[in-house]
């Protein structure tokens, strides 16, 4: 026996939007449905003819614990400026909605791009109607449309966030990478050391142009990503305070580095003999150098430099920028294995005193 046939997927589409056009239709049917009706018919006037579906529950619990008499529909859209990443949520009026009942939103895209949406995003969208970053219900008043819009700039700013992330840790394995084909070196393990991956090492080459005192290593810790800001530390050993100068120089020879809003914000200790050498830099960021000297000593932390630098996102952190330096550096002295030096001059003292 033969039928005949259509593409599945048109098929579908045809199915799904006649389905929506008769739930509208039957909505109009009823008075204190109407403003919800014609609600449905603007955004689909806005982002599309596609855009709705009516929802179905699961039903393999079979619990009929949902209130039918709540209206559910599912809206997929683009991201603005990304054509290419959508999100899906899920519309919920009760039945008392516009009268004197918001509306809820709910996210059901597991992943905006290639990123795995996180419980504080959905948290964050289930709240849209009754957090203070999100809109304010008026009663009487439809607002699915504000909602939206509110949280796709979320969903935008949550998916820059993670770009950006994903590019300042690119842009520090492209920077080793350079270095080392710099350098025409081919793979150099931390010294004493051989814990720390490769990838968190800057191994330099006595001939490089701007050259690194001998032996100087780098070590790079992950950036620390902040509505578009990059904070990326770097520590490494020091055995004399005229290496300082020299460092800091060849970091500054790197364009990648010396394009940073404050490319080398440093401060450092240095041991000679009896003597404690010490200094720091803000490098135009005001009182950062002082922070993290004051980091370095309450760590009990010498022969070292610690150098943070700060790509700025276009937004202004306020405070939080002191923590992020602060935490840039102290990430970095952790992954050189400095605080673990400390911590056993420490416990060394304490067992002498006692």
């Amino acid at each position: 026996m033969s039928r005949s046939s259509s593409s599945p997927s048109d098929s579908d589409d045809k199915d799904y939007a006649q389905e929506l056009q008769d739930f509208i239709a039957e909505l109009y049917k009823h008075p204190d449905r109407e403003a919800v009706a014609s609600e449905i018919e603007v955004l689909l006037s806005i982002y599309g003819e596609n855009v709705i579906r009516v929802w179905h529950a699961p039903t393999s619990n079979g619990n009929g614990s949902a209130d039918p008499n709540t209206i559910r529909y599912t809206l997929k859209v683009n991201l603005p400026s990304y054509d290419t990443v959508s999100i899906k949520f899920l519309v919920s009026l009760p039945p008392a909605y516009p009268v004197s009942s918001p509306p809820q939103l709910q996210l059901l895209s597991r992943y905006i791009g290639p990123f795995s949406a996180d419980a504080v995003l959905f948290g964050s969208i289930l709240r849209t109607f009754i957090s203070v970053n999100g809109v304010e219900f008026t009663p009487e008043t439809v607002c699915v449309f504000d909602g939206v819009q509110n949280v796709l700039e979320r969903c935008s700013t949550w998916y820059e966030e993670h770009l950006n992330e994903d590019k300042a840790k690119e842009m520090i394995r492209e920077d080793v990478k350079e270095m080392y084909r710099a350098s025409n070196m081919k793979e150099v393990s931390p010294p004493d050391d051989s814990k720390h991956p490769p990838e968190h090492v800057e191994a330099f080459h006595e001939q490089h142009t701007n050259e690194m005192p001998p032996g100087t290593h780098f070590f790079v810790a992950e950036p620390i990503v902040d509505r578009k800001s990059s904070f990326i530390g770097r520590a490494c050993r020091i055995s004399d305070p005229s290496e300082v100068p020299q460092i800091l120089a060849y970091l500054m020879s790197d364009r990648r580095i010396a394009r940073a809003a404050h490319p080398i914000i440093n401060a450092w200790r240095c041991q000679v003999g009896n003597i404690l050498h010490q200094d720091n830099d803000d490098d135009g960021e005001t009182a950062a150098g002082g922070r993290i000297a004051h980091l370095l000593q309450i760590l009990e932390v010498n022969n070292v430099l610690v150098v943070v630098t700060r790509y700025f996102g276009g937004i202004h952190l306020g405070p939080d920028r002191f923590k992020h330096i602060n935490q840039a550096a102290r990430n970095a002295l952790d992954l050189g294995g400095f605080l673990e030096v400390a911590e056993k001059k420490s416990l060394a003292g304490r067992g002498k005193r006692h």
